[in-house]
């Protein structure tokens, strides 16, 4: 079995057994996939003590989780973990079984070919990214009004992806015939996103990546988070956050 959700953001407690009792049937053959903003690898001091509570909590449970990075990770840490091959593509053990899916990756689960491309812009930084030692920070973080950031402590430019990440994910797919039975993604293609926001949200080179693997690989669903709605935006591409649904 696989199922699906959005967001978490630090807080896995919709995995608890009343509000997901599916899990009484599963085993850790089976999988819950998180959309990315994981958001338990997000301390750049390190593990924090939230953090290692509920990654054990995860790490106890009777399914196997997967995650993909969304653009509220700690992307120096979630990196500095071993890169393993696991089903046919290349991930990060966080626990044994809570599992990074890296971007770019042609994953074999259930019988299901499933691609995987975490990040994205994030949009909650109007005011800027500040390095650590400016005198701003003080100040701002007293004042809701401001959406800011700060540099290798809550932002890190990995939230999108290189041209060799991008790379080899269109070899992988190529190697796969441009044939998958899914896509998992954090953000959206360009014209989707536009559609969820209105002209909110500008395009950028990861939204435009998507657009260009929307038009050229054969898929059954693409499901993504990052814009904290649930919602099918048409027959294939279904934007998730708090439901989790089973795929297979």
């Amino acid at each position: 079995m696989i199922y699906i959700t959005g967001d978490i953001h630090g807080n896995p407690t919709r995995f608890s057994t009343p509000y997901f009792p599916e899990q009484k049937e599963m085993t850790k053959n089976d999988y819950v996939i998180i959309c990315g903003d994981f958001g338990l690898v997000w301390d750049y001091k390190g593990e924090s003590p939230k953090e290692k509570y509920w990654l054990d909590w995860l790490n106890e449970k009777p399914f196997t989780t997967l995650f993909l990075d969304g653009n509220h990770e700690c992307f120096a840490r979630l990196n500095s973990y071993p890169v393993e091959d696991w089903h046919g593509g290349k991930v990060h053990k966080i626990r044994d079984s809570v599992i990074h899916l890296m971007r770019g990756q042609v994953f074999e689960i259930d019988n299901k070919k499933i691609f995987t491309f975490g990040g994205a812009s994030s949009h909650d930084i109007r005011d800027g990214i500040l390095e650590p030692d400016d005198i701003r920070i003080k100040i701002w973080k007293r004042d809701y009004s401001k959406l800011f950031r700060i540099n290798g402590q809550s932002w890190w430019k990995e939230e999108l992806p290189s041209k060799d990440e991008m790379k080899e994910g269109l070899k992988n797919l190529e190697a796969n015939n441009n044939k998958v039975d899914y896509i998992i993604s954090h953000c959206t293609s360009s014209s989707l996103a536009a559609i969820i926001g209105g002209g909110l949200f500008e395009p950028d080179v990861l939204t435009d990546f998507f657009q260009k693997i929307n038009e050229t690989v054969s898929y059954k669903k693409w499901f993504f988070g990052h814009y904290h709605i649930d919602r099918q935006i048409n027959p294939e591409n279904i934007c998730l956050f708090e439901q989790i649904i089973r795929i297979s």
